[in-house]
């Protein structure tokens, strides 16, 4: 069991906003639209969006595609007219949770692939939202994807969550590192962030928005999942045990395998009314997009809220970095 008592400070440091997308921004069929990865270009915001369609009042989904919108400030979008990626072929079931990276002149869409054989993380290219280059995907099971906006090293560097069901036992899952020189081929993995690592973890861990780079190391705002069998029904399904909440961790500049910074308690947790009574799965907070505003000053964080709508919360980014207590991961010691 985790500690009640943890989820209780960092929070604080967060202003949210209303809802920024919901399914009636949409101009074709929506029941859910969340898990938003978001870019700004210079002059304005670019959102790749997961779309459940179905019927809301009903609780019933037939489908998934990705929708894409546009905004002059990050708060009030429009959707373009239809759907922007649609994956469905003899082994690609669906693609969605886009996160989205600008590198080499190119943006880059990190995506997950339910496949006739497991799920996949996917790596598509596009200059203009409309056409995409698939560069990988992953051998199953693997999702969550991100990848940092810059080589280092010489090499794209990505992150990623592995799901070990067998070795690691049950959700024991963790973040992992990849690199490669093409975007194609990728290799060198290594253990970055364990569940172990997390104070208010017990189930798993996953990357969230592409990294950011600051003078403290690269910014990364993950998600973080603890489970109570004592929870229940929460939305839609019969029983919904889970919590995600959203912590934030520092990478070293150099080698972004080695953890330098951590949230020893969340920076968000599951606590408005869309958050926690209402929608799909409730208590779920899964962040896909950060930006840096106010001449890097503001940290901007997009995220789904109860896997129905996408919300947008700002933090002062020296309070973030501060609230990333700084130790070496060797220092962390397991719950």
């Amino acid at each position: 069991m985790i500690d009640e008592s943890i989820f209780k400070t960092a929070d604080y440091i967060v202003r949210r906003e209303k809802p920024v997308l919901t399914r009636h921004d949409c101009p074709y069929r929506s029941a859910l639209t969340f898990n938003a990865g978001v870019i700004k270009d210079s002059d304005h915001y670019i959102m790749m969006f997961r779309n459940d369609y179905g019927d809301y009042d009903a609780h019933t989904l037939e489908g998934t595609d990705i929708g894409i919108a546009f905004s002059d400030d990050g708060l009030e979008w429009k959707v373009a007219e239809k759907p922007c990626f649609e994956l469905s072929d003899g082994e690609i079931i669906r693609a969605y949770d886009p996160r989205v990276t600008f590198i080499d002149g190119q943006y880059v869409v990190c995506f997950a692939a339910d496949t006739r054989h497991g799920i996949r993380g996917g790596i598509a290219v596009t200059s203009d939202f409309e056409n995409f280059d698939i560069k990988s995907l992953s051998l199953p099971d693997n999702r969550n994807m991100v990848l940092f906006p810059e080589k280092i090293n010489g090499r794209y560097v990505r992150l990623e969550r592995p799901m070990p069901v067998y070795s690691r036992g049950g959700d024991r899952f963790d973040i992992w590192l990849s690199e490669s020189d093409d975007l194609e081929f990728w290799g060198r993995s290594r253990l970055v962030l364990a569940t172990e690592d997390v104070p208010y973890c017990n189930d798993k861990i996953g990357p969230g928005a592409p990294p950011l780079k600051t003078d403290a190391g690269w910014l990364i705002i993950f998600h973080s999942v603890d489970r109570d069998d004592s929870r229940g029904k929460n939305g839609w399904e019969k029983k919904w045990q889970k919590r995600y909440c959203i912590g934030a961790a520092l990478l070293d500049i150099h080698d972004p395998s080695k953890v330098i910074g951590l949230t020893r308690e969340p920076l968000m947790v599951p606590e408005t009314y869309d958050e926690t009574e209402e929608g799909f799965r409730t208590n779920t907070l899964f962040p896909c997009g950060a930006l840096l505003d106010n001449g890097g000053k503001t940290l901007r964080i997009y995220y789904g809220a109860s896997d129905t709508v996408v919300k947008v919360a700002f933090a002062p980014l020296d309070k973030v970095i501060e609230a990333c207590t700084l130790r070496r991961k060797s220092d962390f010691q397991p719950l």
